[in-house]
């Protein structure tokens, strides 16, 4: 398998290349030259055993070909339990929030950072003397730093450099985002994450700090974060489709559409899925696009869900690859935009009436299903729950009239000490400070 530019500006790559490389040569992004048909027979419930089959085409003839099955068991360690809401609706939701940072982004940054470290010894294995590190550059709007940073911490032969738009992450986020040290270095940028983003593919483009390090990024515009977070998605329809004979449909809180391409590229490849639904915050490019035919990125808008707060989503590239017009796309998935006060609305009402708790995030999905023509919404439907609720407790809690506890996994990031630096939004300022 070969993985060729979104941009068609450069030579197909092996997966290995795609993974270092984060960034295609041309600026584009790197997709399958080819998509395979999948019929995967391993037992929804075992992620380890699925995402060897199902990634399994996508690593043959490639280095990570023979360590997948360890990296697969190393990224796929906690489960994605599908949770039921309202049986007579046949309604779901997928708990995506179980990992190490209690984000969907633990699958991918895992998987990646278990890939990269094998090839890294491998180089080294081949002449250390001559290998630079490897240098991870990751803008950030909440959760994909945090995710990062634990999956990389401590990895020998790796530099991280996590970049999140100063005072618009929650406190919880900016903990899990700060909180690592070592070779992990944590950067305030005084702009949006579209200007963290922006400095990434700067620095990716700058032929003179390339020829001094070797770069990469751990965003989802890396290939290594997308194809891991298809075998959730293919648990989840497979697991529905075996129990009840129907497809399922999803809809997924919707940002930079790392998430939402995964699960895109799952039904691509195979999986029983029915409708996607892209549920967006204010910022609306996606919706706009859908609706108008006519694509107009714009500076982000601060939101309660703020890992979605993206005004120029990089994904969308890799829809517009498959779909490449705006009627294609609309054929293939469906957007809502969903305000504040409707995401506030939500937590507040699926809390009475199912005793569920969302993160903000969640809750737009949730009220973008609400949403849905009486019809449309025969199941089976899941709402993608990405994140924990307790993550956002300053939010949540005054919604819903009780404290949330910190679960296990993010209590321990409050016990070690936070460290950052404040840098201005310039390629400049990024590289005076690492």
């Amino acid at each position: 398998m070969r993985f060729t530019s979104t941009r068609h500006g450069c030579e197909p790559v092996s997966l290995s290349a795609a993974l270092r490389q984060g960034l295609a040569g041309d600026g584009g992004l790197y997709v399958p030259e080819a998509w395979p048909q999948l019929a995967p027979r391993a037992a929804p419930q075992d992620l380890p055993a699925l995402a060897c089959e199902v990634l399994g085409e996508f690593v043959t003839g490639d280095a990570l070909e023979g360590p997948l099955a360890d990296i697969a068991r190393e990224a796929f360690n906690f489960p994605a339990p599908l949770v039921s809401l309202d049986a007579a609706r046949a309604l779901f939701a997928l708990e995506l929030f179980h990992g190490p940072t209690a984000a969907f982004k633990d699958f991918g940054a895992r998987f990646l950072a278990a890939a990269l470290a094998r090839l890294c010894a491998a180089a080294g294995a081949g002449g250390a003397a001559a290998v630079r590190p490897l240098t991870i550059l990751v803008a950030t709007s909440g959760d994909t730093g945090g995710a990062v940073a634990a999956a990389f911490h401590r990895r020998p032969g790796v530099e991280v450099a996590v970049l999140f738009p100063k005072g618009l992450v929650s406190p919880t986020q900016q903990q899990q985002l700060t909180c690592w040290g070592d070779n992990v270095r944590s950067l305030a940028v005084r702009g949006r994450f579209d200007d963290c983003q922006r400095l990434v593919k700067e620095a990716f483009a700058d032929a003179r700090w390339r020829a001094r390090a070797e770069l990469s990024s751990a965003n989802s515009i890396n290939l290594g974060r997308l194809l891991p977070q298809t075998v959730y998605y293919w648990a989840a329809s497979l697991a529905l489709q075996r129990s009840l004979g129907r497809p399922a449909s999803f809809v997924i809180p919707s940002g930079n559409l790392g998430n939402a391409t995964a699960c895109v590229w799952a039904r691509r490849s195979g999986a029983p899925i029915g409708s996607i639904v892209l549920a967006h915050n204010a910022n609306r490019t996606v919706p706009d696009y859908l609706h108008e035919g006519a694509l107009r990125p714009r500076p982000s808008v601060a939101t309660l869900s703020s890992a979605m707060d993206v005004g120029d989503p990089s994904n969308l590239e890799r829809l517009t690859a498959l779909y490449p017009s705006a009627a294609a796309l609309r054929a293939a998935v469906s957007a809502v935009s969903v305000d504040d006060a409707a995401t506030r609305a939500r937590i507040r009402a699926d809390y009475e009436r199912y005793g569920r708790v969302w993160c903000p995030h969640s809750a737009v999905a949730a009220e973008a299903y609400a949403r849905l023509p009486d019809a449309a919404a025969s199941g089976p439907w899941v709402i993608v729950a990405t994140a924990h609720p307790a993550k956002f407790r300053e939010i949540v809690e005054p919604l819903i009239g009780r404290p949330l506890p910190l679960p296990a996994n993010l209590a321990r990031l409050f016990e070690r000490p936070s460290r950052f630096v404040e840098i201005d939004a310039s390629l400049a300022a990024l590289q005076g400070a690492l």
